[in-house]
């Protein structure tokens, strides 16, 4: 059973190697420029790192294939270098020894690039996924559009000076009769 067992974890890790390398067909290069976007804030990049970077995309491959139970041992990292550069590839959960297509992983990254910039304190230039461009945020959409406000708040005071406009003459003619009924009346006086 042991013999087993460690000859299964042996065989996992070779599939593994097989799996991620520079020509993967899945596989993806990452650039971080830490010192670029920290300055002198900028953190090393370890092992734990690596394992934050793995546990960030598995979250990413569980949101996007909703009922699959993606782990950090499913994603596959390789060619590490001193620069902060790797490739990375992504298993099935059920099975290892395949990968998960680069649609679906392309994906995960644009879906959730936010969180990726936002877990690594990073920008969009200074975390790279070479071969994943980055969107440009949704265009915000409104409810109701910012003209249309615009134009009921212009045709109200449009309105609401008509209708003074309305009562400013009506109460002028008003005005005139009254002086007039009381000029006729101050000739009908002066008369008697």
């Amino acid at each position: 059973m042991l013999r087993t067992l460690s000859l299964l974890l042996c065989l996992s890790s070779a599939v593994a190697e097989q799996l991620c390398r520079q020509d993967a067909p899945n596989g993806y290069k990452v650039r971080l420029s830490i010192e670029t976007a920290l300055g002198k804030e900028a953190y090393v990049w370890n092992e734990n790192e690596s394992f934050f970077f793995r546990s960030t995309l598995a979250f990413a491959m569980r949101q996007q294939l909703d009922g699959h139970r993606f782990e950090e041992s499913n994603i596959q990292m390789c060619n590490e270098t001193l620069r902060v550069s790797f490739w990375f590839v992504v298993t099935w959960p059920d099975d290892p020894s395949s990968t998960v297509g680069g649609a679906e992983v392309e994906k995960a990254l644009r879906r959730f690039r936010a969180r990726f910039n936002g877990a690594f304190l990073l920008t969009d230039q200074t975390l790279e996924f070479l071969g994943v461009p980055p969107t440009l945020p949704a265009p915000v959409s409104y409810d109701t559009e910012p003209w249309l406000i615009v134009f009921a708040v212009l045709m109200s005071l449009i309105c609401v000076l008509l209708v003074l406009l309305a009562l400013l003459s009506r109460r002028k003619k008003r005005m005139n009769q009254k002086s007039a009924f009381l000029e006729q009346d101050a000739v009908v006086f002066t008369q008697m």
